[in-house]
């Protein structure tokens, strides 16, 4: 029975991988052809793009909790749904993070790698929404700077990338910058999958011997010190908020985990 348990999961997941790339083109080719037809105003037309993936992440989320691929803990849900305006920042312990996430949060904004604007399947989900390319970093932090004033919700995950299990944390500065550029502290949240699973080392297919949570919850709000924002060296404020970051998730990662290996 755990034999064959392990393999319905394998093709479940299989089946959400594909169920996201048909969700993606079509919308790309249904949806957002309409919603550019029917709304001339470009906000406006971001904004309800924006919250049609929202809801077809939430979609996909309760997918995944149907047939039986993951189990979901949001306990940071409710937080997530009164927030405007806010840097939401999050360890990245699993593929599906961003989209649970989005799922969550209304209005969010995201920082995309500008390879992703070539991905034939969600680059017309990317460019519809006008989530931000990390093409140009000049750019980008102004951009998110005027994302944040609009009262759109910007998801940024300091590492950069997926954490590898086993391994210390590593935060690269443009979560840092962003808060600087923007003069605005963080929402800070805490994601733990048990048992690991969707990591940047694992295929799809390397489904665990049993089935996978995924818990995100809120952790603290953090401000920027006086000291940050006096700081006449941008780079400098940059590098310590950094670090600062750093710490607080090792130790929150320390406390309490989030790989199961």
């Amino acid at each position: 029975m755990q034999k064959l348990n392990h393999l319905y999961r394998i093709l479940a997941t299989g089946l959400c991988f594909v169920v996201f790339g048909i969700g993606a083109v079509l919308l790309s080719v249904t949806v957002f052809p309409l919603q550019r037809l029917f709304i001339c105003e470009p906000e406006r037309r971001k904004q309800r793009a924006r919250h049609t993936v929202h809801l077809t992440f939430r979609f996909f989320i309760g997918l995944m909790r149907f047939v039986r691929v993951f189990n979901f803990d949001f306990a940071a849900a409710s937080t997530l749904r009164n927030a405007r305006g806010r840097i939401i920042i999050a360890n990245h312990p699993s593929l599906i993070d961003v989209v649970a996430l989005i799922a969550m949060t209304p209005q969010a904004d995201c920082v995309v790698k500008a390879q992703l604007f070539r991905n034939p399947f969600i680059r017309g989900v990317i460019n519809s929404t006008g989530y931000i390319s990390n093409s140009d970093p000049d750019k980008l932090l102004d951009d998110c700077a005027a994302s944040l004033q609009k009262g759109n919700n910007l998801i940024i995950f300091p590492e950069g990338t997926r954490s590898t299990p086993g391994e210390p944390l590593t935060f690269q500065r443009g979560a840092a910058n962003i808060a600087l550029r923007a003069n605005r502290g963080y929402l800070a949240l805490y994601i733990r999958c048990q048992p690991s699973t969707l990591t940047k080392q694992e295929q799809w297919y390397q489904v665990p011997a049993s089935k996978p949570t995924l818990a995100i919850c809120y952790l603290q709000d953090i401000q920027l010190t006086a000291a940050l924002q006096q700081n006449p060296s941008p780079a400098l404020a940059a590098r310590q908020l950094t670090r600062e970051l750093q710490h607080f998730y090792q130790q929150a990662v320390d406390q309490h985990g989030f790989f199961e290996t």
